[in-house]
């Protein structure tokens, strides 16, 4: 069965040249030009990946995406033609997967939906198939429970909804418990490509995380800030 791929972007040359080199590597691809058009397709089909553009006549993608966020956990990648590390932070804090840049090479975009589709279905094969799992491998750190073969996080018994990202970065940290763990190890694990100097998507993704665990800003209790180190989980 193809994946299912949203794509919204009002450059009709963009939105329709990366559909044709979506669609020659199998993919269904739903194209729209406008938030309104994408927002009722995104109710009506099961998708398996959204690339959003910021800029858009009707909205911007951003608030495409808190939609999508708020009822589905598929890949979001975010397309713009700001450089604005803000707009990078911006995306990846309110639930993005990815981001790039315009201009760009379509084969960049069909090269990162295959690597986000990849750990979206490995994320929902293992939640979804514990028992075809080695034996239940679980973290239990001051109330932050986290399991592996599961793929559920809890905090203090109530469940705490990651996306398969935020899973990977919370199990890498706890798996190194009591090690500090650079931004560059971080990325290069979790998201299995180069770390690049002035990468904030691992900082985005930390905030992330630790507003979704309710981490006091100046004394965060699960995920700590080395200064100019990385982060640790003690």
């Amino acid at each position: 069965m193809s994946e299912k791929i949203l794509i919204v972007d009002d450059e009709k040359e963009i939105a329709d040249l990366v559909e044709v080199y979506l669609k020659n590597d199998g993919y269904k691809v739903y194209k729209f030009y406008n938030g309104t058009e994408a927002l009722r397709c995104i109710e009506s089909e099961n998708l398996d990946l959204a690339i959003l553009d910021v800029m858009l006549p009707d909205m911007d993608g951003f608030q495409i995406c808190q939609k999508i966020r708020e009822q589905y956990f598929y890949p979001v990648i975010m397309l713009t033609a700001k450089v604005e590390d803000a707009d990078k932070i911006m995306g990846l804090t309110i639930g993005a997967d990815d981001y790039i840049t315009k201009p760009f090479n379509p084969l960049e975009v069909v090269a990162r939906v295959k690597t986000q589709l990849r750990r979206y279905v490995r994320y929902n094969n293992a939640a979804n198939n514990p028992k075809s799992e080695e034996p239940v491998t679980e973290y239990d750190i001051k109330g932050l429970v986290i399991n592996k073969n599961t793929h559920k996080c809890m905090l203090f018994g109530k469940e705490v909804t990651l996306t398969p990202i935020e899973f990977s970065i919370l199990w890498y940290l706890c798996e190194n418990r009591g090690k500090v763990i650079s931004s560059e190890e971080l990325f290069e694990n979790v998201w299995g490509e180069k770390y690049l100097d002035n990468n904030n998507t691992v900082m985005a993704h930390i905030g992330r995380l630790r507003e979704k665990l309710k981490e006091p800003a100046k004394r965060p209790r699960f995920i700590k800030t080395v200064w100019g180190v990385g982060y640790t989980i003690e």
